[in-house]
C-alpha cells in the first residue's frame, strides 16, 4: 500500500444561533393565534412618579417631607432596575418555551450516521487511493530528556527496627484494571509501612462475576521475585497468625481507609495499628492511596505495574497466538454487559437514576462527547483516516448487544476483522468462559502490542493501556482517540462529501499522533496525570528493563515465524 503524507488538520468551527420568537409571557409575535386583550393605558413616567397632591399644612412636621423624599428616590431606582428584571425573566423563560415552538435539535444530537454511511458508501468502497501503511501512521517522536541518576529506591525509610512492621492484606475489587491499580497501591503501601504483603485477594463482584484468584490472572512467582529487595511478598500468613484468627482471614479486623488517603494518614493512623496487631486487613482497597507520594514509593508503583504484574502462562500463551506484531489495529468496543451494569447501578445507587436531577439526556450526552461511538461510526472514521479494507483489525470486546446487526457495517468496511472467538478454537477458549477478567486480559495483551489502538470511551481499560503503551514505546501511546464532539457533528451533516469527511479524519489522526506524546504540565496529583496513564518521566528508572522486555517479545515473534516457515 502506498504511503501518503498526512494533510494538515482542519478545524470545524461551529456557531449555533439561537432564534427565539416567543416572549416571556409565552405569546409569539409571529403567531396566528388571537392577540391578547389590550393592556391598560400606560401613564407617562412623570405621572407615574408624581406624588398625589396634598393640601399644604404648616403644622406637618419637616420629618415627613424628608421621608417622602427618600421614597421618591427609591421609586426612581426601582424604574432603573425594572429592565434588568424583565431581561432576566425573559432569559429564564426562553429555555422552557423554546421546546414548544419546535426549535431544531442541536447539531450532532440525533443519530444520522447510518444515513451518511448509505450516502457515502459508493465513494468509500471505491476509495483505496490513499491507503496508509501501519508503520507510517505515527510521525511524531517523543523527545525524552536526559536520564537523571535514579534515586535510591530504599531511601526515605525511617523505621525504628530493620525488621518488618507486620503483614498487610488487601482485597482488590472491581474489574481487571481496577484490581491492577489496587495491587500496585498495595505494593506502595507495603513499602511505605515496611510491611510484608500477602498476595492480594480478589473480591467477587456481582457485575464482573469472576471468581479468579491472583494466580489465575498473574504469574505469582514472577511477582514475588521481581519485588524481592523492595517489598517482601508471601502467599499466605504464617501458621501462628492464622491460628489466632481460626484460619479465617475474614476474622481479622478490617480497617476502612478513606479514598485517596495521603501518606500522612497511613503513617499516623494505620501504622500504629499495624505495630500493635501485627497484621491489618484493608477492604475495599481501590483508590485508597493518593497519587502524590514520595519518589521511592512512586517507584514501587511503577515496578509493580510495568514489571512485576505479568499475566499467567495460560493467558500469555493464548494471547501470543492472536498477536499480529506491528500489523494490527486494535479497536475497543465498549458494549460490555450494558444491561446488567445498569441493573447493578440502579440497585447499588438506590434509585438515583429516578431522581429529577438525574434525568439522562441522550442527545445532550452525545453532543458533549459522552456517548461511545458505534461500530459503524468507528469504521467510517478509520476509513476516512486512510485505513483500507485490507487492514487487520482486532475487536477487543465482551458480549456485544445485537452483534450481528451492529457489526455488519464494520465488517463491510473491514472484512478482515477478528475477535478472540474467531482466532482461538472453542477448546482453547473453554478455560476462559465465565471469567470476565481472564478474557479482558487476553484483549489487554493483544491491544498492548498492536500498532494502533483505537478507543472511544474513558475508563480504566483504555487509560491503563495508553499508559502501558507510552511506557513501552518511548513515551508515545500510539492511540487513536477521536474528538467525539467534532465527529458527531460531522456525522449529522447529510450533505457532507466523502472528500470533506476524509480531510477532517486525516486531521483527527494527525491530532491523535500529536496528543499521543503529550504529558500534562500540571504538577498537581490528579488522576489524569497518574503513572498509570502517564508513566514518564516518573517511571524512567525502569526503561532499561522494558527495553529488554521488548527485545524478548520481538525475538519470540522472529523465532515463531521461523519455526512456522520450517513446518
Amino acid at each position: 500500500m502506498a504511503t501518503t503524507a498526512m494533510k494538515p488538520k482542519s478545524y470545524l468551527h461551529i456557531h449555533h444561533h439561537h432564534h427565539h420568537s416567543t416572549t416571556c409571557n409565552g405569546y409569539s409575535s409571529e403567531s396566528s393565534s388571537p392577540s391578547p386583550p389590550p393592556s391598560p393605558r400606560r401613564h407617562s413616567s412623570l405621572s407615574y412618579c408624581r406624588r398625589r397632591p396634598r393640601s399644604k399644612s404648616h403644622s406637618q412636621p419637616r420629618r415627613d417631607n424628608f421621608i417622602a423624599g427618600i421614597f421618591l428616590r427609591l421609586k426612581h431606582r426601582y424604574l432603573l432596575v425594572l429592565p434588568l428584571f424583565y431581561i432576566s425573566g425573559l432569559l429564564m423563560c426562553v429555555g422552557p418555551f423554546s421546546a414548544f415552538v419546535g426549535h431544531p435539535p442541536l447539531p450532532g444530537s440525533v443519530y444520522r450516521s447510518h444515513e451518511i454511511f448509505q450516502k457515502l458508501w459508493d465513494d468509500i468502497q471505491s476509495d483505496n487511493s490513499s491507503a496508509i501503511e501501519l508503520s507510517s501512521v505515527w510521525r511524531h517522536k517523543r523527545r525524552l530528556k536526559e536520564q537523571k541518576p535514579c534515586l535510591n529506591t530504599t531511601a526515605g525509610r525511617e523505621f525504628a527496627s530493620p525488621g518488618s512492621s507486620g503483614y498487610l492484606i488487601v482485597d482488590a475489587n472491581g474489574g481487571l484494571n481496577q484490581q491492577r491499580s489496587s495491587i500496585c497501591n498495595a505494593v506502595a503501601v507495603a513499602g511505605l509501612l515496611n510491611a510484608i504483603l500477602v498476595i492480594p485477594r480478589f473480591d467477587f463482584h456481582s457485575v464482573w462475576q469472576d471468581p479468579s484468584n491472583f494466580g489465575d490472572i498473574y504469574d505469582e512467582g514472577h511477582f514475588i521475585a521481581t519485588l524481592k529487595g523492595h517489598v517482601e511478598v508471601v502467599r499466605e500468613l504464617p501458621e501462628e497468625l492464622m491460628e489466632i484468627y481460626d484460619y479465617n482471614i475474614s476474622n481479622i479486623p478490617n480497617i476502612h481507609v478513606q479514598a485517596w488517603a495521603p501518606v500522612s494518614y497511613y503513617l499516623g493512623e494505620v501504622y500504629p495499628v499495624l505495630l500493635k496487631q501485627g497484621v491489618i486487613h484493608i477492604a475495599p482497597f481501590a483508590n485508597r492511596l493518593a497519587m502524590n507520594v514520595p519518589p521511592h514509593i512512586q517507584f514501587l508503583r511503577c515496578l509493580a505495574n510495568y514489571e512485576a504484574l505479568r499475566f499467567s502462562f495460560s493467558i500469555s500463551t493464548l494471547a501470543k497466538k492472536t498477536w499480529w506484531p506491528s500489523h494490527v489495529v486494535c479497536m475497543m468496543e465498549v458494549r460490555l454487559k450494558i444491561l446488567k451494569w445498569i441493573q447493578f447501578a440502579e440497585k447499588g445507587w438506590r434509585g438515583k437514576f429516578k431522581r429529577k436531577d438525574r434525568v439522562i439526556k441522550p442527545g445532550l450526552n452525545r453532543v458533549n462527547g459522552k456517548c461511545p461511538l458505534t461500530p459503524l461510526e468507528v469504521g467510517m472514521m478509520l476509513r476516512g483516516m486512510g485505513f483500507d479494507n485490507n487492514t487487520l483489525i482486532y475487536l477487543a470486546s465482551g458480549k456485544i448487544y445485537q452483534a450481528e446487526r451492529n457489526l455488519a457495517p464494520l465488517l463491510t468496511m473491514f472484512p478482515l476483522l477478528q475477535t478472540k472467538e474467531s482466532l482461538a478454537t472453542p477448546d482453547e477458549l473453554a478455560p476462559f468462559k465465565g471469567y470476565s477478567s481472564r478474557l479482558a486480559a487476553l484483549d489487554y495483551l493483544v491491544c498492548l502490542f498492536s500498532e494502533v489502538f483505537v478507543t472511544t470511551q474513558g475508563g480504566n481499560f483504555p487509560h491503563f493501556l495508553m499508559g502501558h503503551r507510552r511506557f513501552l514505546y518511548d513515551g508515545h501511546a500510539k492511540t487513536v482517540k477521536p474528538d467525539k464532539r467534532k465527529l458527531v457533528v460531522l456525522l449529522d451533516n447529510v450533505g457532507i462529501s466523502w472528500k470533506d469527511f476524509k480531510n477532517q479524519m486525516e486531521g483527527m489522526l494527525t491530532e491523535s499522533d500529536h496528543e499521543g506524546i503529550k504529558v500534562p504540565r500540571t504538577r498537581k496529583a490528579i488522576k489524569k496525570a497518574s503513572i498509570y496513564s502517564y508513566p514518564l518521566p516518573q517511571c524512567r528508572c525502569l526503561q532499561e528493563s522494558q527495553n529488554s522486555t521488548l527485545k524478548s517479545i520481538n525475538t519470540f515473534h522472529m523465532l515463531d515465524h521461523q519455526m512456522q516457515s520450517m513446518i
